[in-house]
């Protein structure tokens, strides 16, 4: 990795990768408490069409290379040493032609929505061991730059699509969390939509009730989610075992009662979906070893 690439990535991955999450954010910027060092008010700005940051206490502002030199102190060699060890979903991404990290903007057209048929699609849900999920997922095929693609479509509540496959991870249209009602009193809050199917295929098998589900598709979106949770009594989290994950349980168990983190089901792994994997066999497949 050079300083031209590390400098496409995200800024707000890489701020996540760190446990650092917005205090608020829109479309167009993202507003962080200090992260160099403790502040009661957020000056930390990110411009996302440009991907720059500039805090306003110190008066200060660059590129990712730049506010890693600083986090960090240390060089840029020392940087890039550090970012090669990151695996950035958008630095994976910058490989795959027209790809983009989650909102591609509006360069693309959806071009058919389809219950989930094709092949590669529901080969990618098995070995994600959620093949029996599909009643929550949509086949997208769209057009981007002037090439068509098709993958796993998760609708938000903006009527955008997160879109998976093997080789891709983005968003079509405006990115939002997703909800899923079942007039419950009780909240149960997932990462991202493949963690929400993990639980979806083990949830009898944990003898849970269903309830109400939010999914964030970022963890990035929890500063969007404060009047929702206000709504309910109980309320389950289910996050990556990972410094952003702490940091999304802490903020919500500080503003919310009755809050439950259930990380321990998969203390040993990176998310919930990871566990599912190695460890917890889908029902499908224990109907099959039931039979042998």
């Amino acid at each position: 990795m050079n300083c031209k690439q590390f400098n496409i990535i995200s800024l707000e991955e890489v701020l996540l990768s760190l446990g650092h999450l917005p205090t608020k954010q829109n479309e167009r910027e993202a507003w962080y408490l200090n992260p160099f060092t403790s502040e009661s008010q957020a000056s930390f700005k990110i411009n996302k069409s440009i991907n720059k940051w500039y805090l306003f206490s110190q008066g200060i502002g660059g590129n990712n290379t730049d506010f890693m030199k600083k986090y960090l102190n240390t060089s840029v060699n020392g940087v890039l040493s550090w970012a090669e060890n990151q695996k950035f979903s958008s630095f994976l991404n910058q490989n795959i032609p027209d790809q983009k990290f989650e909102n591609p903007s509006k360069n693309y057209e959806i071009l058919d929505v389809n219950e989930m048929q094709h092949p590669a699609l529901l080969e990618y849900l098995r070995e994600r061991n959620v093949g029996n999920q599909t009643q929550f997922l949509q086949e997208i095929h769209y057009r981007m730059n002037d090439k068509n693609y098709f993958g796993i479509g998760f609708k938000n509540d903006s009527e955008g699509y997160e879109i998976r496959n093997k080789y891709s991870k983005i968003c079509l249209g405006k990115k939002d969390v997703s909800t899923i009602k079942n007039g419950s009193e009780s909240l149960r809050v997932f990462e991202g939509f493949f963690d929400f199917l993990s639980f979806k295929n083990v949830e009898n098998l944990l003898e849970k009730e269903p309830s109400d589900y939010l999914v964030l598709n970022s963890v990035s979106m929890i500063s969007n989610i404060k009047k929702t949770l206000d709504n309910y009594a109980n309320i389950e989290l289910y996050f990556d075992n990972d410094e952003a994950g702490n940091r999304a349980v802490e903020i919500i168990s500080n503003q919310n009662q009755d809050v439950k983190d259930c990380r321990i089901l998969y203390s040993h792994f990176k998310d919930l979906n990871d566990w599912m994997i190695h460890k917890n066999p889908s029902p499908e497949r224990q109907v099959k070893q039931k039979r042998r």
